[in-house]
Order: structure tokens, then C-alpha cells, then sequence
């Protein structure tokens, strides 16, 4: 029976050490139930999230201090419009027009900001 991209996510997340792996389900989970249009695969090697094959999110992993969500609109270049997504608690960081990153450091971290992470992916999936 051919893998899903489920059972690839769940293969790639065995791999990482314990504490990051425990940060890392915690914070796939937070993003899949954010909205049930939304798929994931490994791209990028690393997790990345999509809706109808639209990629808009991928973990960023590399860092050993911290963690990274990317927000992204795909692979095509596009700006969101001026004042598109609200983070009156400014937890993005902006890489540009099109991009930003949602960063945390363990599992405390992402549980402790669920629901405002995913109050902005809802924000962000509506320009994708």
C-alpha cells in the first residue's frame, strides 16, 4: 500500500530527538485543527502544511535555540495587502511582503499561544 503524506510527516517526526518531537506533534496538531481543509506532506525537508495543495505554512527546524513556523503564500511571489493579517500581539516576524515566521521554543511555547497561532493561520489561509 503506497505511504500517505500523513504516514511521511509521521515518519520524519520519529526522527527528531524527543523534546523536539514532543514541541514539534504539539504544534502539528495546533495547525491541522485550525481548519479541516488543511493537508500536510514533507516539502522543503521539514513539515509543511497546505489547503487544496496550496502550500502555506512549513516548519523550520535547523535552529538550536528555537523553532519556526513559515508562513509563506507558495511558491509564486505575491504580497499580501497592507494590514491583511492582525497580530496585535506581534508574534510574527516579517521577512517580507509575503512571508513571516511564528517562532517558539518547546511545547509550553506552542501550547501556551494555540489559539492565537491560530487565529493568524486562519487569517493567512484566506490570501492563499
Amino acid at each position: 500500500m503506497p505511504r500517505s503524506p500523513t504516514d511521511d510527516v509521521d515518519a520524519f517526526l520519529a526522527a527528531l530527538p524527543p523534546a523536539q518531537q514532543a514541541c514539534v506533534r504539539r504544534l502539528r496538531a495546533v495547525i491541522l485543527a485550525a481548519d479541516p481543509r488543511i493537508g500536510e506532506a514533507i516539502k522543503w525537508n521539514a513539515p509543511s502544511f497546505h489547503v487544496e495543495g496550496r502550500h502555506f505554512a512549513t516548519m523550520q527546524l535547523r535552529r538550536a535555540d528555537r523553532m519556526l513556523l513559515v508562513l509563506h503564500l507558495g511558491a509564486g511571489k505575491r504580497a499580501l495587502p497592507d494590514g491583511a493579517i492582525a497580530d496585535p500581539q506581534r508574534q510574527l516576524a516579517w521577512l517580507g511582503a509575503d512571508r513571516a515566521t511564528w517562532s517558539f521554543v518547546d511545547r509550553e511555547d506552542v501550547e501556551a499561544r494555540a489559539a492565537g497561532l491560530q487565529d493568524l493561520l486562519r487569517q493567512w489561509m484566506a490570501h492563499i
